[in-house]
């Protein structure tokens, strides 16, 4: 039977269906706001075009022919006019507040780089003693008879028998008979026992006397050993041995019964009153790092507990396999904390001039020993250890900061770097925003120090610059990828890129290869996370990412930096909305870096989904074509379609 219910259902969704479709299709055809207020400012438009197809050139505004997206204006009347603005962009109050756009000062400021170390503990080697035998014998008694004993300087340690030994105490008696030895006006001997040979004495007899004595003392007799020889006219079997200087026995090679020859190593004494800690720096991080500085470092067996110590020593060669240079810190040990390999967590705070050149307070105006630099005088003098003159700390490597000193820096989101020079974007308008190229110094935390190309008062932009760059490459403008147009933008914009030549990728070579395949990969782990909605897994490769970058040597790649702040953003973010609108501003970065370099071999696929971020519209990247949206995850996985296959 026929039921006309189900019918008349039937038809009610498909023209419900149909008019939904319709509102959508014209939503979706609408340009976005910022396009909106990009292009109002260029008046009365001549052509649009595609952002991710340039070849597309059309009267009137629309869809991509070819991915769908939005088309945006290629060229106005005003642009086509005002070819002296090329560079300049104009956004309205709502697509600033679209764009997130965030301005600053230029200004001069104290800043300081923290820079972190990892390492261990050893033994300081100027103040281990070795014991070794002087001559051939045998253990009788072992007073120090375990590894780990403290001992003080002075203190028996062995007591021994040496024939060699026992024959030479016996000439020194014979060479001795009827002399006094009790008068002070003798011969003068090495070790200053002048009294024990009378200035009347036979020649001979005395030269014989003095050079047993002599020999006695080399074999290791003590001057006290010498006179109770003859005093009483004995020979001693047992010499004992003594510990000459304070500290840990470290090795013991002897026990009782054990015979000896010359040059056996007996004891090992290792003074632990103060240490060394061996630290390996990345190579970035060496202009930080001088001689005297002072270092903080904390140990598992004592948290909570900051220890301090001076870099005596950084090496001068790099080791080519880490990348890194070891330093040598001189620590105190006077509680006896620190144990050899201890692991230690180091810290080093170094206050920067305008120079670049370290300027700690507590050293300035003093005085350093070159070799000790833990012998630090507030006026000339002498080294107490070694007796060299001191030097100036300012010769050393160490100014005087002053007030006029303070570097000139910027916010670290603020440069988009494209080698030695970067690209900031200026306002001195609200609303108006132009690219300047600028070089820059080294980064100090959260800062770069600029070189040259600001000045103090200037305002800059430290949020949105990577939106404000992009809009400005979409209009074929001058941007970060090819600031070099500011002063020969074509007039007529209406002209098509599809003849144009494609600007020839720089050949990579071996290190620009890996570093390719580091950021591919990390974007890719990036990408999977935030498809599968894991917030953690996101943070933590975006983490990896970022360590990578910061110790990533360049190998002929001008620019990998421009992605350190999004990497940065979506590292710092704790949900994924945060973490997928960086992921947008990341993707950006990566299409020019594709663009300029390639895909070192690999294959990538790009996709596109016009109803991210309310129908306005983002792309991607993946490294395997099954589409997985990273934008909205499980909710719409599938949600996009597969743009181009790149190889090259």
């Amino acid at each position: 039977m026929f039921n006309k219910e189900a019918l008349w259902k039937t038809i009610l969704l498909m023209v419900g269906a149909f008019i939904v479709g319709a509102v959508v299709f014209k939503l979706s055809s609408t340009p976005s706001a910022i396009e909106h207020a990009v292009a109002g400012e260029t008046q009365a438009v001549i052509s649009w075009t595609c952002s991710m197809h340039p070849q597309v050139n059309l009267p009137r505004p629309g869809k991509c022919p070819i991915c769908f997206m939005n088309l945006i204006p290629a060229s106005s009347e005003s642009t086509a006019k005002d070819n002296n603005r090329a560079a300049e962009l104009r956004l309205s109050p709502e697509a600033q507040i679209l764009a997130e756009v965030e301005t600053a000062l230029v200004e001069r400021k104290a800043v300081s780089k923290t820079i972190r170390m990892f390492g261990v503990i050893d033994y300081d080697e100027s103040k281990i003693a070795h014991i070794t035998a002087r001559i051939a014998g045998r253990v009788d008694k072992l007073y120090v008879d375990f590894t780990g004993m403290a001992v003080r300087k002075g203190d028996h340690m062995v007591e021994y028998y040496s024939p060699d030994l026992y024959v030479a105490q016996k000439e020194l008696l014979q060479s001795s008979q009827g002399l006094s030895h009790t008068q002070a006006h003798g011969t003068k001997n090495h070790s200053g026992m002048s009294d024990l040979i009378p200035s009347g004495a036979d020649p001979e007899r005395a030269n014989l006397m003095r050079s047993t004595i002599r020999r006695l003392e080399l074999w290791g007799l003590t001057e006290a050993n010498i006179r109770k020889i003859l005093a009483t006219g004995e020979v001693v079997e047992n010499v004992t041995l003594y510990a000459p200087i304070s500290g840990i026995v470290i090795h013991k090679n002897v026990v009782e019964g054990k015979y000896f020859n010359i040059g056996d190593r007996l004891f090992t004494i290792a003074d632990m009153s103060s240490l060394w800690i061996l630290l390996e720096a990345y190579e970035p991080d060496i202009q930080w790092l001088h001689y005297g500085q002072k270092v903080e470092f904390t140990t598992a067996s004592s948290p909570g507990e900051k220890f301090t110590g001076t870099i005596s020593f950084i090496s001068p060669v790099l080791d080519p396999e880490t990348r890194t240079v070891k330093l040598r810190v001189d620590a105190p040990n006077p509680d006896g904390k620190l144990k050899p390999s201890m692991f230690v967590d180091a810290t080093v705070y170094a206050e920067m001039t305008h120079n670049g050149r370290i300027a700690p307070p507590d050293l300035t105006g003093k005085w350093m020993c070159p070799m000790h630099p833990v012998i630090v005088k507030d006026v000339p003098a002498k080294c107490d250890i070694c007796h060299m003159p001191l030097e100036t700390t300012e010769s050393l490597g160490y100014v005087k900061p002053r007030t006029t000193d303070l570097p000139l820096v910027i916010p670290t989101t603020a440069p988009l770097i494209t080698g030695r020079t970067a690209v900031v974007y200026l306002s001195d308008n609200p609303g108006y925003y132009y690219g300047r190229e600028i070089v820059l110094g080294p980064r100090v935390d959260n800062y770069y120090v600029v070189e040259s190309g600001l000045k103090e008062g200037e305002r800059i932009v430290i949020n949105g610059n990577f939106k404000i760059d992009s809009a400005l490459q979409i209009q074929a403008r001058p941007s970060m990828m090819n600031p070099a147009r500011a002063t020969s933008a074509p007039k007529d914009k209406t002209v098509s890129t599809r003849n144009s030549a494609p600007v020839p990728k720089p050949e990579q070579s071996k290190d620009m290869k890996r570093n390719l395949d580091l950021i591919y990969s990390g974007y890719f782990s990036i990408q999977t996370a935030l498809a599968n909605d894991d917030i953690a897994a996101t943070v933590a490769a975006a983490k990896q990412l970022n360590a990578q970058l910061k110790h990533m040597h360049a190998g002929g790649m001008s620019d990998t930096g421009t992605i350190d702040s999004s990497v940065a953003m979506i590292a710092a973010a704790n949900e994924l909305n945060k973490a997928r609108e960086s992921f947008e501003k990341l993707s950006i970065v990566l299409f020019a870096l594709i663009k300029k370099y390639g895909t070192a071999g690999n294959t990538i696929y790009q996709f596109y989904c016009p109803m991210v971020f309310d129908n306005k519209g983002a792309y991607w990247f993946q490294d395997h074509a099954q589409l997985t949206n990273p934008y909205f995850g499980a909710v719409m996985l599938r949600c996009g379609e597969k743009l181009e296959e790149i190889t090259k």
